[in-house]
């Protein structure tokens, strides 16, 4: 019978990594400046969305208390 060899779990491993370094070479990486200004603005968003919610649920809160005592 003809049996297919199949390729040892060492071989694959290692041709799974050359391949990942390859692509990884492809990537555009952004310069630390490029880094730090997305950090920067994805915490300032995430402060200002934070008090959106903070407020909004404050507001929802009161409108709720106000409906269910006067009902």
């Amino acid at each position: 019978m003809d049996e297919i060899k199949k390729p040892n779990l060492v071989v694959k491993t290692k041709a799974f990594f050359a391949e990942v370094v390859t692509e990884l070479k492809k990537s555009a990486w952004p310069t630390r400046k490029e880094l730090m200004d997305s950090t920067v603005m994805v915490i300032v968003t995430m402060l200002i969305l934070g008090m959106f919610v903070a407020v909004a649920d404050l507001v929802f809160v009161k409108i709720i208390g106000v409906l269910t005592k006067s009902a």
